[in-house]
Order: structure tokens, then C-alpha cells, then sequence
């Protein structure tokens, strides 16, 4: 399947033979049942990217067509069809919430009233709070709290490019922005309004010296909205950053720590 999608990527003309489409249509349908994921953690620790599995999902585009869907007095317009059997599937539903079909979400799941795009993973017992949108392609990791208001930003092209990976028990805190492929240690608790891109600076205050780091938020952090001073020609200005200001402690069980890695920290939820 992987050998057919690839030569669809290099000669699009094969996306009209019947072949080729059913070997898109069944990685949409794994993805969907979680037996396949755009990006998977490997033995080591570190996270491996299926790009021939990115591919597919851009390559569905084309071969689907647009459909109206009516649920009075709502109309849409779309050519992604919807996940369906939540019952089944034992995730919570909230009136609100969607999720595109080829997007896995993992039975213990709440889904308030928000969005999670095809290829997104969500794993099991995370909660998708009101308006938080999960993009394509995302990876959220086992009981996750997404606040309200959370973007994760969704990637497809270019197809070599890292998907938003958040890593399991995290606390993602309201509103805050996570794109540009950034990953998030197991256990990090995000304050209110942190926005993490590649280019953001994500620097460890926590010692005699700062540590800054990009793109990769170590595990147990507990991280804040900060800035810093940049020259720039027209003068000194401040520039957004994310401050690590302390680690969960590890003799603090895992649910309520979420919440008490903040206050001990006077962080915003």
C-alpha cells in the first residue's frame, strides 16, 4: 500500500485508477481506527513521521467529492465526512464538537464543543475542552487536558514536516497556541497564553543561568508566557518567549498535580 501511494504522490494521473484510490481510502480508514498514525514514538523515545502516510491524506482531497450535509437548521458543505458511532466507540460527545472521519479518537475521550482535523490522534481519557481545535495530523497523547481556547496546529505539506506531538498527562492551559511541530514532554503543565512555535524561544530559568531551547519542551516542565528584550533597528523591544519556571514534582499524583503544579508556581489555569 505504501509503494502505490508513494508513485500517486509522483504521478498524480494515478489518482484515476480504482487501485490506487481504494490504498488511499484504506489508510484513511486505519487512521481512523487508530491502526495507523501519521507519526508514532518509537522504542527510544523519540517520535518517528510516516511521510507516505501524509501523502495519503492530501491525496484524499482530490478523490472525494463535495457533499452537502443538512442537520436543521445547520447546513455544511464539505467533502470530509464526519466520525460517526461515538457510543460505540465509548467517546463523550458535548452538541458542538466534530471530528472529521479519518482522525482517531480513543474510547475515555470528552469532546466539548470544538474541532480535530483528519489525521489527528487523540488517545484515550484526554479531554478536549470547549473550542480547543486539534489539527491535522496532531498527535495528543493518554489524559491530556486541552483548556479552553487551546490551537494545536495542524500540518500536511510540506510532507517531511513534524506534526504538534503532545505527549501524555499534559495540561495544556487556556488558550494557548502549540504549532510549527513543537513537541511537549510527558507531564508538562503549559500556563494561560503560552504560544510555542518552532522560532519561539523556550528558555529554562530555573538554574543560576538560563538554558534556551526551540521546538521541544522537556518532560514534567511547567512553563509560563514570558518575554525578552531583541534590538531591533528602530530600537529595543520585547519579544515573546516561554519561561520553564519549575518541574512537577514526582511524589504528586498525576491528576491533581495538574493543578497544583500551577498555584505552587501562582500560574493562571
Amino acid at each position: 500500500m505504501q509503494a502505490i501511494i508513494e508513485q500517486a504522490w509522483e504521478n498524480r494521473e494515478l489518482l484515476k485508477e480504482k487501485h490506487v484510490q481504494d490504498a488511499v481510502n484504506s489508510v484513511i480508514e486505519q487512521l481512523d481506527l487508530g491502526e495507523l498514525r501519521v507519526a508514532e514514538p518509537t522504542i527510544s523515545g523519540e517520535w518517528q513521521v510516516n511521510d507516505w502516510i501524509k501523502k495519503a491524506v492530501i491525496m484524499y482531497f482530490p478523490i472525494r467529492h463535495m457533499e452537502t450535509m443538512e442537520l436543521k437548521p445547520f447546513e455544511f458543505h464539505d467533502k470530509m465526512a464526519l466520525k460517526t458511532d461515538y457510543a460505540g466507540l465509548g467517546v463523550r460527545v458535548v452538541p458542538g464538537a466534530i471530528a472529521r472521519y479519518g482522525s482517531y479518537i480513543a474510547s475515555g475521550v470528552i469532546m466539548m464543543p470544538g474541532f480535530v482535523n483528519i489525521g489527528a490522534y487523540v488517545d484515550s481519557g484526554t479531554m478536549v475542552d470547549t473550542w480547543a481545535t486539534v489539527g491535522s495530523c496532531a498527535q495528543i497523547g493518554k489524559h491530556v487536558h486541552l483548556s479552553g481556547g487551546v490551537g494545536i496546529g495542524g500540518v500536511l505539506e510540506p510532507v517531511q514536516a513534524a506534526p504538534v506531538i503532545i505527549e501524555d498527562n499534559c495540561f495544556i492551559g487556556s488558550r494557548c497556541i502549540v504549532v510549527e511541530g513543537v513537541r511537549v514532554g510527558k507531564e508538562a503543565v503549559l500556563g494561560a497564553n503560552v504560544v510555542l512555535t518552532q522560532s519561539t524561544k523556550i528558555i529554562d530559568v530555573t538554574g543560576s543561568s538560563p538554558v534556551e531551547t526551540k521546538g521541544f519542551v522537556p518532560e514534567r516542565s511547567v512553563v509560563i508566557p514570558g518575554s525578552y528584550t531583541k534590538q531591533f533597528p528602530a530600537g529595543e523591544y520585547q519579544v515573546p518567549c516561554a519561561l520553564i519556571i519549575g518541574k512537577r514534582k514526582e511524589s504528586t499524583d498525576l491528576k491533581t498535580s495538574l493543578n497544583d503544579a500551577l498555584r505552587e508556581h501562582h500560574v493562571a489555569v
